[in-house]
């Protein structure tokens, strides 16, 4: 069962949950030929109904979670001409302009090159410390979980294998049991945080034939 502040997420009526709860899913989809502005217009629809469609506070909420996300300047560009990285800052500008306190991203960075993943996730990470939102995120990089986490949760088999600050959850040992892969934790040489340095079997086989 899954709780939203206590009461049973199943039980609560969809709009009540996205009025609380902005969830972008890993591949969103959007119909063809949207423009920016109208994509993150749609984050205001949980607080609309037959008795009040668009009002100024859904104008200013929609420009300012263009501004937060950096896209005012391509609010009129069509979303499918733009590029993997500024797709993805439209789509959690459309979650922002939900201004729910909690975001739930399954894999925000997922076919974004690297310089692109660093931007989605310095975004975030401004969001959670500059206006205090929760930010909860599905990666599957582990070092930039531990970069940007507070708090880490590693799953395995659709079971909680391990959760804490990552200095106690990334470990040889974890990494072993979770992914079958040896590897060494050190720190991270900009951050301190941990990070995970794979052994591959080869170099394995090398150092046992040495």
């Amino acid at each position: 069962m899954v709780y939203l502040d206590g009461v049973a997420i199943a039980k609560l009526p969809t709009k009540d949950v996205a009025r609380r709860l902005g969830v972008l899913p890993q591949t969103p989809i959007a119909p063809e030929g949207l423009t920016v502005r109208q994509l993150v217009a749609q984050g205001r629809y949980p607080h609309q109904h037959w008795l009040q469609q668009w009002s100024k506070q859904d104008e200013h909420l929609t420009e300012q979670a263009l501004i937060t996300a950096g896209m005012t300047d391509l609010g009129d560009r069509a979303l499918d001409s733009l590029s993997g990285g500024q797709r993805q800052r439209a789509w959690i500008a459309m979650a922002l302009a939900q201004n729910t306190d909690i975001l739930l991203l399954d894999e925000p960075t997922t076919f974004l090159d690297l310089a692109h993943q660093i931007e989605i996730l310095d975004l975030l990470c401004d969001l959670n410390q500059t206006q205090g939102r929760t930010i909860v995120m599905v990666l599957h990089d582990l070092n930039q979980a531990c970069r940007y986490a507070d708090h880490l949760l590693v799953m395995q088999q659709g079971h909680i294998y391990a959760q804490g600050e990552p200095a106690i959850v990334m470990t040889e040992e974890m990494v072993s049991h979770v992914f079958g892969v040896e590897s060494r934790i050190v720190p991270d040489p900009v951050t301190g945080t941990p990070m995970c340095v794979p052994v591959s079997r080869r170099i394995q086989i090398q150092s046992k034939i040495c």
